[in-house]
């Protein structure tokens, strides 16, 4: 991949992620860091973010870290109840993640995540409010909620749950605007979607000079970066193109090691392609979608262009999630909590009867 790009392109990002990178022992984690900044300039304020899975933590696995130049990290704790922890086969109590974020703080971390679930089987109201009030206690810097998607024919683990155990679409509901209530009343921005942070982190800065980015991650800083994807099924953005790798491992090595890319598929953008794309990008962050800005760099006239997908808006604007007036469409406070609702409208291919979803809106 190292030889495509050209040796005059900086990393300025890198995420480790997969939720399991720290199953890997301490020297293979170094052989791995040690291979990628070989082939690859790290720029010297680069953000180095790793996903960490609580059980796997020992002493000194975040020194190591640390130490390997990783400077960001995210911690999946889903639900500290032990009867959703047992209904999802993933047994870490509290004091785990406890023990794990001080050591991160200790080694000078510059942002510390926690990833919550919900919707999960077993989860109530007031259990989830007890996972809420110590991850609160724990504070960490950002906070990502998910929403579970609950897709037993795709991913084998998930055929042990019961779905009977799974809470109803209006309990998920009442869950998460419970949790936005309380994490906003302890102090936390809400930066979109499913994403929080403390006002003083780098996520919410972005949000206020309006560089906000979302990609496969979700959101994120640097918006104008390449994104390479390593691994099984990694997705990559490269310019105005998409690409995905293999999908098993076996064809992933066959591969490699016949030389060549583990590129399964890949997408050249359109014109009409990228100004959807800037478009949904700019809803998701909750940024203005200035009607004459988009007119004068796409040489549209934007009313005309999207005359089917204004007419579709209408239903949000008149329940209050956007306004939309001559300059621009803008989203209002209540419509953050429903903006995927409102960026749906303009992503054609989702009326097309091959296309996969797997987000809801709740």
């Amino acid at each position: 991949m190292a030889a495509h790009i050209g040796s005059d392109r900086k990393a300025v990002q890198l995420h480790l992620g997969g939720g399991t990178p720290t199953f890997f022992t301490s020297d293979e984690l170094r052989q791995l860091m040690t291979m990628l900044r070989s082939h690859f300039d790290f720029a010297p304020d680069a953000e180095l973010g790793v996903e960490i899975d609580p059980r796997t933590v020992k002493d000194g696995t975040l020194a190591m870290l640390a130490e390997l130049g990783f400077n960001r990290n995210s911690f999946g704790v889903q639900d500290f109840d032990p009867a959703v922890q047992q209904a999802v086969n993933r047994i870490q109590p509290l004091e785990m993640v406890e023990k794990a974020v001080a050591e991160s703080r200790n080694a000078n971390f510059q942002s510390i995540n926690a990833d919550l679930i919900y919707g999960l089987p077993k989860q109530t109201l007031e259990s989830f409010g007890r996972t809420l009030d110590s991850l609160i206690r724990v504070a960490p810097d950002r906070i990502a909620l998910y929403n579970y998607a609950h897709l037993p024919s795709r991913f084998k683990a998930q055929r042990q749950i019961i779905e009977s155990d799974l809470p109803s679409a209006e309990e998920r509901l009442q869950i998460f605007l419970m949790s936005m209530h309380r994490l906003l009343d302890a102090g936390y921005v809400y930066i979109g979607l499913d994403h929080f942070s403390k006002p003083d982190d780098e996520l919410n800065r972005a949000r206020l000079n309006k560089s906000l980015h979302r990609n496969f991650q979700g959101y994120t800083t640097r918006a104008e970066c390449d994104l390479i994807g390593f691994g099984v099924s990694a997705i990559s953005k490269v310019g105005n193109s998409y690409s995905q790798s293999v999908r098993t491992v076996n064809a992933y090595y066959q591969r490699i090691e016949a030389g060549q890319l583990p590129t399964e598929k890949g997408f050249d953008l359109s014109s009409d392609d990228l100004l959807r794309r800037q478009i949904i990008m700019t809803l998701m962050c909750s940024a203005p979608v200035e009607i004459d800005a988009i007119n004068l760099q796409y040489g549209i006239d934007f009313r005309s262009y999207f005359a089917r997908e204004m007419s579709q808006l209408k239903q949000y604007e008149d329940a209050g999630l956007i306004t939309i007036d001559a300059a621009a469409i803008r989203v209002t406070p209540k419509g953050r909590l429903f903006v995927r609702a409102s960026g749906m409208v303009f992503d054609k291919y989702l009326s097309q009867p091959t296309t996969s979803t797997y987000s809801k809106l709740i």
